[in-house]
């Protein structure tokens, strides 16, 4: 039983994750670029209103990729977005009209497909052939109705953390920029969606630019120290997809985590120095996709000195600190093993 609850609640942290890159990603990559050309070509706002849709519809992305990695059937599958949807916080009424209002509060999003999930499975035996008339009202009432009754709370919450984060950038950005990429550095490499908490707390400014270079540098770090027991596709994968792979090594042998929260803490105060910037929606990727770096740009000067800055900062330091970090905790203290690093599914 305690099993089963583990895993399933792994799968929802991992499906809203999944949820959450669908939605976010596409408009992160191009929206800014959309809207500095939809002065002269029309098609850049059609784009633009895709990505938004796409933005609005997390809560479906996620419902539908949890539901997946549990196995559930199409019935059961659309129940538990529809649930989802409904408690996301993404639309509103409006004179009887209903509008779409943002990508929704995650944490109420990630409640709310537990909930629905959990239904799930106890309804499904007991419905039998009625569960195509019946599962998604009895989901759609009864896990949408109680993510609605929590929504409120949720995003009290999440929104006096997300202000928390902004008071103390704002009063110590130094601290909090060092802070900011340790936490981010480690939830990457955790089951916890950096991008989901990025999100849910809305960290912007300062905080969500030291965060995104402190998972880039635990990124880096992670390639550099596992790159001989690696191959080139495995190491590279680290920082140009996600240092995620190797959350089943830091789990099993948590001393990984020092020098991956090091890394992170001097690469989050480097960019609270150099006032590194991003947003709520592009906090948590780091250097994947190049969001991190695209949305530090777009608060700076534009110009080919702007770009190699970024370049370096978002990959000259990373890759610095990731070969101080072997040399330090492999090499010299020898704290961990480069064979603690080998990704076994290579």
């Amino acid at each position: 039983m305690r099993k089963d609850f583990k895993e399933t609640l792994l799968n929802i942290l991992n499906g809203v994750s999944s949820g959450v890159v669908i939605a976010l990603v596409p408009g992160a990559l191009i929206n800014e670029l959309m809207k500095g050309m939809s002065s002269f070509w029309p098609g850049a706002q059609d784009i633009l209103t895709m990505t938004t849709l796409m933005q609005n519809l997390l809560a479906v992305f996620a419902g539908l990729c949890v539901s997946y990695l549990l196995k559930f059937n199409l019935i059961q599958s659309g129940s538990v977005a529809a649930a989802a949807m409904i408690a996301s916080g993404a639309f509103e009424m409006k004179n009887g009209h209903i509008m779409l209002n943002g990508s929704g509060d995650v944490i109420n999003i990630a409640l709310t497909i537990f909930i629905a999930a959990t239904l799930v499975k106890y309804l499904t035996p007991k419905l039998g052939s009625y569960t195509v008339l019946f599962l998604p009202l009895s989901v759609a009432v009864l896990a949408g109705g109680l993510g609605q009754f929590a929504l409120p709370y949720t995003k009290m919450i999440t929104g006096m953390i997300g202000s928390v984060v902004s008071v103390l950038t704002d009063f110590q950005p130094l601290v909090m920029g060092m802070f900011m990429g340790a936490i981010f550095a480690a939830l990457i490499v955790s089951p916890i969606s950096s991008v989901g908490i990025a999100m849910a707390i809305g960290i912007e400014g300062i905080a969500s630019g030291s965060a995104n270079l402190g998972i880039t540098a635990g990124a880096f770090t992670l390639a550099i120290m596992s790159s001989k027991v690696n191959g080139f596709g495995t190491t590279i994968a680290h920082f140009l997809g996600t240092p995620k792979i190797q959350m089943a090594n830091i789990l099993r042998n948590p001393k990984l985590f020092v020098p991956v929260v090091v890394s992170a803490g001097i690469a989050g105060l480097v960019g609270a120095i150099f006032n590194i910037t991003g947003t709520a929606n592009s906090a948590g990727f780091g250097s994947a996709g190049l969001i991190g770096p695209l949305a530090a740009y777009q608060n700076m000067a534009s110009g080919p000195i702007t770009i190699v800055f970024l370049v370096a900062i978002f990959a000259g330091m990373p890759l610095l600190l990731g070969y101080l970090m072997r040399y330090i905790f492999i090499q010299k203290l020898a704290f961990v093993k480069e064979e603690d690093l080998l990704v076994k599914n290579e």
